[in-house]
């Protein structure tokens, strides 16, 4: 488990109109260094020309030069098309030193039209990074994103590539050699070539995912580190962008001995959304200093930007085997099953939770066969073994947006969740009549008639302009600013507004502030809601939530929300911290589906109450250390 920070320098570097061969887009760079000097090159591209009798934009290879890998005060053009065989672009360096010596590798476009024949690689080398001292034409057939092995492996230089880009199948393939001059040895290719299906390493998830070398690779005690481009549904209107990694033995790096589990970036930034080419994050560099892992990237093919991962999680994350939820079930799950009563025969399912004087209170949303949603009340000391539970309902439809308006058609009050304010708790639900779409509404109890079970809620309030979809809501536990704050989901993504006060005389909330967006080709792909009210820690808010992927499989995240600005996100875990793994989650009304609304906090751990495949209510426990560790790694 990890997160990802972007630098709040992002775009580091970006297009300086006062250059023209850099006016247009600056884009997948790569860091080095020279005594003590920052080094990064980087892809410019220039504005529109007219060249060799046709318009076009020429890409040429920068240098920038500066005290650190974020500030460069130094820009220059430091390679160009002089051949035939790159004469109508250079693109994508990347770098490595090693021999004391610097070999930068780059796509040489040879044809315009662009054909796949004429899309080569090419490197240059220079001992100083001033100057370069040669050029040579590396493969002698289409190829893109060669990277070299920082140091030999069985004393032979690596390289890693992307064979066949623009002649699919695209094969990600490895070459060892016996002298560096090799790599621009026409006879050394022809051999390769013809034995290229046993030089090939397998990246793919699935057929149609299309794979690109990104960083040159990077030495952990793990193994080696590469970092690289994955593009799910490529050449289709579905194209994702993602970056993700594996490990590679440090003696044999053919053999893959761990992965991600899935992209870790993906566009979502406006940077990263709109550009030359929309919705782009492209790796091209990677470094380690003090235990981070810096990534850098082009953003949308127009500028420069990197992310910061804290390396010991990261490789961890990576292990075979290695399962990323921070979560231990509870031993009594499930917790709530449906029973004979009529009110809550077919369902038990997604738990609201308070915890008060030594009591943790789960209200839980249950269904009868009319399928009508009504809320129930269960009550335990320890927090995971429930030692009483209501009759009857404490929590029913009373108003035409709930009651049911189509028979046997779903209705009633769903989804609850609990906020304390002084001495009043509030309940948000969910206020479904089956007619109009779902909307937000609240009610709310004083605290000493909720511990005495005097159910005497207030006339609930539906606070969801009409015709809107809106859910997954709860009521902030402070005030901000003298003001309330409301999370919610409208559209696919966590909304939240203040209001001035909790009494709505009409159905508006005033001001909306996107919260969390899915994140496209990642588990949370497709929609994202709040779980849990927040929970305060002197570091942040802790703010639970549920994602739904592509697959309709619900899982669990976590973000630290700003204490002073709860509607700013610092810091998002990159998968998430709980997934359907247990029958009770597998199966159910709805399958695959861990959906918490509740969470306390007791000795040191969260306390998470979730519904398990929309039928049972069950609970798990978090390290609250562990996950604040998580979070603010970064910070």
């Amino acid at each position: 488990m990890f997160t990802v920070a972007r630098s709040p320098h992002n775009p580091i570097l970006s297009p300086v109109k006062q250059n023209p061969w850099e006016a247009y887009a600056v884009f997948n760079w790569c860091p080095t260094s020279y005594r003590g000097t920052h080094i990064a090159l980087y892809r410019a591209m220039s504005e529109e020309i007219y060249y060799e009798g046709s318009h076009m934009r020429i890409s040429t290879i920068g240098i920038a030069r500066g005290r650190d890998d974020t500030h460069f005060n130094e820009r220059e053009q430091f390679i160009a098309p002089e051949h035939d065989w790159e004469r109508f672009g250079c693109e994508d360096p990347r770098v490595t030193k090693i021999d004391g010596t610097y070999y930068i590798f780059y796509t040489a476009l040879g044809t315009y039209p662009f054909t796949a024949d004429g899309i080569r690689i090419a490197v240059a080398v220079s001992k100083d990074m001033k100057t370069i001292q040669e050029k040579h034409l590396v493969t002698p057939f289409n190829a893109k994103a060669m990277t070299l092995f920082p140091e030999k492996i069985n004393g032979k230089y690596v390289v890693l590539f992307s064979a066949h880009t623009d002649s699919p199948p695209v094969k990600t393939s490895i070459a060892m050699l016996d002298r560096i001059e090799d790599l621009w040895s026409p006879h050394f290719w022809e051999k390769w070539q013809k034995e290229i299906d046993t030089h090939v390493i397998d990246l793919k998830r699935e057929e149609g995912d299309h794979i690109e070398i990104g960083a040159p690779p990077v030495k952990t005690n793990h193994g080696w580190l590469l970092i690289y481009s994955h593009i799910r549904h490529y050449g289709t209107d579905k194209m994702v962008f993602g970056i993700e990694a594996v490990l590679l033995d440090l003696n044999d790096p053919k053999n893959i001995i761990g992965r991600t589990h899935g992209p870790f970036l993906t566009p979502t930034e406006t940077y990263e959304k709109f550009g030359q080419v929309m919705n782009i994050v492209f790796p091209s560099g990677a470094t380690i200093r003090k235990g981070t892992l810096h990534i850098y990237y082009g953003a949308a093919d127009t500028t420069c930007c990197r992310v910061d991962i804290h390396l010991a999680h990261f490789l961890n994350s990576m292990k075979k085997g290695a399962m990323d939820e921070l979560v231990e079930r509870f031993d009594t799950n499930p917790l709530i099953i449906p029973s004979e009563r009529s009110w809550e025969k077919r369902a038990t399912f997604n738990p609201a939770a308070i915890r008060i004087k030594n009591t943790t209170h789960i209200l839980y949303r249950a269904m009868g066969d009319d399928n009508t949603s009504v809320i129930g009340h269960a009550k335990s000391t320890n927090g995971t073994t429930i030692t009483y539970r209501g009759e009857e309902p404490i929590y029913v439809p009373r108003t035409s947006f709930e009651h049911k308006g189509v028979e046997n058609g779903n209705s009633g009050c769903e989804d609850p969740r609990l906020t304390k304010i002084d001495d009043t708790i509030y309940m948000c639900y969910t206020a479904y009549n089956g007619i109009q779409p779902p909307a937000v509404a609240i009610s709310h109890v004083k605290e000493n008639d909720f511990i005495a079970g005097r159910w005497r809620w207030s006339d609930p309030q539906i606070i969801t302009p009409e015709n809107v979809d809106d859910k997954d809501a709860c009521l902030f536990p402070e005030k901000v600013d003298g003001k309330y704050l409301i999370f919610h989901r409208l559209d696919n993504m966590v909304s939240a507004d203040f209001v001035p006060s909790l009494i709505f005389k009409n159905r508006r909330l005033p001001n909306r502030f996107q919260v969390l967006s899915p994140r496209p080709g990642m588990w949370d792909s497709e929609k994202v809601g709040i779980a849990c009210p927040p929970i305060k820690t002197k570091h942040g808010w802790i703010l639970l939530y549920h994602g739904v992927s592509e697959s309709r499989i619900y899982r669990v995240g976590a973000v630290l929300l700003d204490l002073k600005d709860p509607t700013r996100v610092l810091s998002r875990t990159s998968s998430a911290i709980m997934q359907p793994r247990e029958k009770y989650e597998l199966e159910g009304q709805i399958p695959n589906v861990v959906f918490p609304c509740g969470a306390t906090v007791h000795k040191g751990k969260i306390f998470v109450y979730y519904g398990g495949g929309d039928s049972v209510v069950a609970g798990a426990s978090i390290s609250l250390k562990k996950l604040l560790s998580i979070l603010t790694v970064s910070l």
